[in-house]
């Protein structure tokens, strides 16, 4: 049979199963700062499942020490470390929808 008559077939590449990210010894709780700050975008989001590689359970609890954290200032609910580094301020001038009395 010609190669080109062939139906596509996937290569048969090696499946390597990756480590699960959180070990069973570690406790996911919201003081647990080291564990939490791997599953936080540098945005401040919370990393969806998909990315974290974790299990359904594992994410919801994550999840929930992570909402304590950031309620209690542990964590700040968003990451804006750019807002800060703006040294000239930039003047406001008056819009076009400015109102004149």
């Amino acid at each position: 049979m010609d190669k080109s008559k062939q139906p596509f077939r996937k290569s048969k590449l090696s499946f390597r199963r990756r480590l699960p990210p959180i070990v069973s010894g570690d406790r996911i709780d919201y003081r647990n700062m080291s564990l939490i700050s791997r599953f936080i975008s540098e945005q401040g989001k919370i990393l969806s499942r998909r990315i974290n590689k974790l299990t359904l359970k594992q994410q919801r609890l994550i999840t929930i020490a992570i909402k304590q954290a950031r309620i209690l200032s542990s964590l700040p609910f968003l990451n804006n470390e750019k807002q800060f580094e703006r040294t000239e301020s930039i003047p406001r001038t008056a819009g076009p929808r400015a109102r004149n009395k």
